[in-house]
C-alpha cells in the first residue's frame, strides 16, 4: 500500500517531462537553420519568383528617397513605361482623378493623398483597383491589360517621387501656366471704354515696370491698388484709396473721419486727433455719406467675364 502512494507521484512526473522532451523535439525539427534560406516549392523552376516577393526592389538598383511620407524610399520608374502611363491615364483616368492627380470633375479622390497610391511600389496595390477590386466603393474597373494597367502605376509613382514636403506642390520641369493668355488689342478697348474715365494711359504708363510679375498686376488692377497703396503707411492718418464718411447730424454739424465701421445701427469714424466717434444711427438719422475711391472697382467686379479680365492684364503688361 506504501509502494503505490509513493510512486504514482514518481510516475506522474516522470510522464510530465517526457512529453516536454518529446514536444521540443517535434519543434526543433519544423525549424529551419537560421542561415538557411527557404526552399522553392515543389515544381517551381530555377530561378522563379517565391510567391509574396515579386515586389521586392531589383538587387543593386539605386534608391530614391520618395517626399511626403517619411523615410520611404523608391526606386526610380522606367521613363518609356511612366510616359506610357501617363497616356493611358490620360485617357482612362483624368477625369475622375484630375489632370495633376489631385481629383477631377467626376469625383474621383486625390491620388497624391492616397495611402494606396503613395504605398504602392510595383503595381501590387494600383493595379487591382484598376481591375476592379474595389467596384463596391464606387472605383469601376478599368478595361487595360495587366501591362497597361502597371504602366498607369508607374506613372502615378513616378509623380508621387517628385512631391517636396507636406503641402508643397510636386517640383518637376514644366512651368507653372502663364495667365498671359489674353489678346492686348482687345484689353487696350475694354481699357479705353471701362477705366478711362479715371485713368489714363499715362497714369498707367509704368505700371508693367513698378509691378513685374503679371498675377500680381492682375490683382493689383482688379483690387484698385497693391495692398501697400490701399493700406495706410503706419503713423499716416489715411491714402488716396481709403474710405471716409461724412456724418451730418441734425444739429448741422458735420463731423469727417475715416471709416471704422458702418450698419444699420452704428457708424464709427476715426478722427483726425487719433480718437473715434461713434455715432447711432435710426434710419436716414444723422444724415451720413461714404466716400469710398474704390467704388467703381467694386461695382465692376461682377460685370468682369475672364476674358475680360485676361484681355485687359495683357494690355496692361505691355504699359512699361
Amino acid at each position: 500500500m506504501s509502494f503505490n502512494i509513493l510512486t504514482k507521484p514518481a510516475m506522474a512526473v516522470a510522464c510530465l517531462v517526457a512529453l516536454m522532451l518529446s514536444t521540443y523535439k517535434d519543434i526543433a525539427a519544423q525549424t529551419p537553420p537560421s542561415s538557411q534560406a527557404p526552399a522553392a516549392p515543389t515544381g517551381q523552376p530555377p530561378g522563379a519568383q517565391t510567391p509574396g516577393t515579386q515586389n521586392a526592389s531589383p538587387p543593386n538598383e539605386p534608391l530614391r528617397r520618395g517626399g511626403f511620407v517619411p523615410g520611404q524610399k523608391r526606386r526610380a520608374e522606367d521613363p518609356a513605361q511612366a510616359a506610357r502611363g501617363k497616356l493611358l491615364y490620360g485617357i482612362n483616368c483624368r477625369g475622375c482623378h484630375g489632370a495633376d492627380l489631385r481629383g477631377g470633375d467626376l469625383g474621383g479622390p486625390n491620388l497624391l493623398r492616397s495611402q494606396v497610391a503613395l504605398s504602392d511600389l510595383n503595381g501590387e496595390l494600383i493595379v487591382p483597383i484598376i481591375h476592379g477590386s474595389r467596384q463596391n466603393m464606387g472605383m469601376p474597373a478599368i478595361g487595360i491589360s495587366d501591362a497597361d494597367a502597371n504602366a498607369v502605376a508607374a506613372y502615378v509613382r513616378s509623380v508621387i517621387a517628385t512631391i517636396q514636403t507636406q503641402g508643397a506642390p510636386p517640383s518637376g520641369s514644366q512651368e507653372a501656366p502663364s495667365i498671359l493668355v489674353g489678346n492686348a488689342a482687345e484689353g487696350k478697348a475694354y481699357f479705353a471704354t471701362k477705366c478711362s474715365g479715371c485713368h489714363s494711359a499715362d497714369d498707367m504708363s509704368k505700371i508693367a515696370a513698378r509691378i513685374s510679375d503679371p498675377k500680381q498686376l492682375q490683382n493689383a488692377w482688379l483690387a484698385g491698388g497693391t495692398r501697400q497703396e490701399t493700406e495706410a503707411p503706419e503713423g499716416a492718418d489715411s491714402t488716396a484709396r481709403t474710405v471716409t464718411a461724412t456724418v451730418t447730424l441734425p444739429s448741422g454739424q458735420a463731423v469727417e473721419g475715416k471709416l471704422v465701421r458702418v450698419d444699420e445701427y452704428v457708424i464709427t469714424l476715426a478722427l483726425a486727433d487719433g480718437s473715434q466717434r461713434s455715432f447711432r444711427r435710426d434710419d436716414d438719422t444723422p444724415k451720413v455719406v461714404i466716400h469710398d475711391p474704390l467704388k467703381a472697382h467694386r461695382d465692376l467686379l461682377p460685370q468682369y467675364s475672364d476674358r475680360d479680365i485676361h484681355d485687359v492684364t495683357a494690355y496692361l503688361v505691355t504699359l512699361k
